[in-house]
């Protein structure tokens, strides 16, 4: 196997990593900027911040569950690099409708802004959803086996950095909503033109009829996927992993704001550690596992995971309030007694997650033929997509009815055991 950052060299890895790592800078910075916004500029009300971020969380993963099965079928017959360039246009027209609804909001237009901006983050769950299933399947298709590993490891670190530099960038310029606009356009016409280099990937397979139908697609993807036992119990264990993500990211920003009484430059920035974290550990494990995909270490990492996101919530529950009526800046915040064990928490959680999940996205990628591939991470999208937005309608609704962030941070911590349970089957099935 070699060095997994060679991988960086080749033509038929870096255009992809390219475009996928631009393509997830400008869905963060517009959403971080969006979330921000909405949270320190629209709303006063932590009731309604909350609700609104887990109703825009629910938006943004529903086409994953509606339209996942069809993109599967579209990734497996029909060149990858093709579907990834008409992807990169439609970027252009969803950025627009976003950036319309962030500057009708500016100029205080009321309503019609928040369904701009809810719309174009229902459009970005599309944009991802036909995305998605291709930046794991093509792969195999362009990478030795020994490399899938490190390939795989690599498109999720380069996920969560790029997340990490559009999340501190929007909480630098979320009030500028016109260099916002700017600058997604910009971002947008540099990964259209990344996603002009990626090399072909033609179906493998035989044609096959597409179903239109979205449930019964839907259904038949999933039935044909979850009766081979690795993959049921990977699928699964992702699930629960990424309604952890949408719950933690649901709630951090109102628990910045009214629970560590920070302003927007601070809830930026705990995104942003969130994000480096799962890159550091997306890299760690391939490091340990030395291009062998394994489920050994996911056990252990998520359990570690449960004990981090434990002591952040004990972190959060003996932290000293800012003065009525004030906001910690980031100078400020890092000077409070207890920022530092606050935020060497959540560096904890984020790399205990990235060493969790990555091994169980390269067993997708491995266990099929390469023909199935796409529809294998389509079939894991749906299901991760139903979880995660079963997660976000109860969040949404128990924080409706008064249940604070912080004590939402438990319920992750026992969903990082039954995680834990999962992970340990399929290495023991696997392994």
């Amino acid at each position: 196997m070699i060095n997994a950052l060679g991988l960086l060299k080749r033509r038929r890895f870096l255009p992809l990593f390219s475009t996928q790592f631009l393509g997830a800078f400008n869905d963060n910075l517009f959403k971080t900027a969006m979330v921000l916004f909405a949270t320190y500029e629209i709303f006063a009300d932590p009731r309604q911040e909350s609700f609104f971020n887990a109703l825009a969380a629910g938006l943004f993963i529903l086409p994953f569950f509606l339209l996942s099965a069809l993109a599967g079928q579209i990734a497996d017959t029909t060149d990858k690099a093709r579907i990834i360039r008409y992807v990169k246009i439609a970027e252009f027209g969803i950025m627009a409708l976003g950036s319309g609804g962030l500057l009708l909001a500016r100029a205080g237009v009321p309503t019609i802004p928040v369904v701009l901006m809810l719309a174009a983050v229902t459009g970005l769950g599309v944009h991802s959803t036909f995305f998605g299933p291709i930046k794991y399947a093509i792969l195999p298709q362009h990478l030795d086996e020994d490399d899938v590993l490190g390939g795989t490891g690599l498109v999720e670190a380069g996920t969560y950095l790029s997340i990490l530099l559009g999340t501190i960038l929007a909480g630098f310029i979320y009030r500028s909503v016109a260099l916002v606009a700017l600058l997604t356009f910009a971002v947008a016409l540099a990964g259209y033109l990344t996603a002009r280099q990626v090399p072909p990937a033609p179906r493998l397979g035989p044609p096959l009829a597409l179903d239109l139908n979205p449930f019964r697609a839907s259904w038949r993807l999933i039935n044909g996927t979850m009766h081979i036992p690795r993959l049921f119990l990977a699928i699964c264990a992702i699930s629960f992993f990424w309604t952890i993500g949408s719950v933690l990211v649901v709630i951090f920003p109102p628990l910045v704001k009214n629970v560590l009484t920070a302003d927007a430059s601070v809830a930026s920035l705990v995104l942003a550690i969130f994000s480096i974290g799962v890159a550091i550990g997306s890299v760690v494990i391939n490091l340990m596992l030395r291009g062998h995909i394994s489920a050994r270490f996911s056990p252990a990492s998520v359990i570690a995971m449960a004990g981090t996101v434990l002591a952040f919530w004990f972190a959060v529950r003996h932290w000293t309030p800012a003065p009525a009526g004030t906001l910690y800046g980031i100078a400020d915040f890092i000077h409070v007694p207890g920022a530092a064990f606050v935020l060497l928490s959540l560096v904890g959680v984020a790399v205990f997650g990235g060493m969790f999940v990555v091994p169980l996205y390269a067993f997708l990628t491995t266990t099929v033929p390469k023909d199935q591939t796409a529809r294998t991470v389509a079939a894991n999208n749906v299901v991760n997509a139903g979880a995660m937005t079963i997660g976000s309608v109860l969040v949404a609704g128990l924080t409706w009815w008064g249940v604070t962030p912080n004590d939402l941070l438990l319920a992750v911590v026992a969903m990082c055991f039954v995680s834990a349970w999962l992970a340990q089957k399929l290495h023991l099935a696997c392994d």
